[in-house]
């Protein structure tokens, strides 16, 4: 048995977990959560605790039962507790505002970048001196977090050689050694 998938799911009060039809729904304080559920997994609660089955030992159903396991479990620590990421922009002259979900990058090209994220993401902007701009995103779907920051990133992804770009807080980026001068 997958030893991820037979881990149980704790599911704090004010939550709930419910089929309709193939689609998992988890609603919490934080908001509402939907995944399409395929290949016969289902899903069975008792006394606060959640268990993802899988109907046969194939190898389609292992490799399904671990990761719904772990898309049910994200949901619900998302609507409970919500997810959180922040990305900062490290680079002379880079510069991030935001009005409303649109948020306005200043990366070094010719032309500022708008970017309109989805509603469910509550978007947060920082500019203070002597620190680099940051971004901080939150929302119930870890998925679509993680989406919006990887498209963020993909504006101007950090390089090897100075460092500069769009990285996650608290990201060690490995920095490669320039050309020496020769002779």
């Amino acid at each position: 048995m997958s030893r991820i998938g037979k881990l149980p799911i704790t599911v704090p009060s004010g939550i709930t977990i419910t089929m309709d039809g193939s689609v998992c729904v988890v609603k919490g304080p934080k908001g509402e959560v939907r995944q399409e559920i395929t290949g016969g997994i289902t899903i069975s609660q008792e006394d606060g605790i959640a268990t993802v089955n899988r109907p046969d030992d194939s190898k389609q159903s292992k490799a399904l039962h671990g990761l719904y396991r772990s898309i049910i479990k994200n949901m619900v620590v998302g609507t409970s507790e919500g997810h959180k990421v922040t990305q900062e922009l490290v680079g002379v002259g880079y510069k991030v505002t935001n009005q409303g979900n649109v948020v306005d990058f200043t990366l070094g090209y010719s032309h500022r970048i708008m970017l309109r994220l989805p509603e469910e993401i509550k978007v947060t902007t920082e500019m203070v001196k002597g620190k680099s701009p940051s971004i901080t995103m939150e929302c119930a779907d870890k998925q679509l977090l993680g989406q919006c920051a990887a498209k963020i990133r993909s504006f101007r992804s950090p390089e090897p050689y100075k460092g500069k770009g769009i990285r996650f807080r608290g990201e060690v980026l490995r920095k490669k050694a320039g050309k020496t001068a020769a002779g």
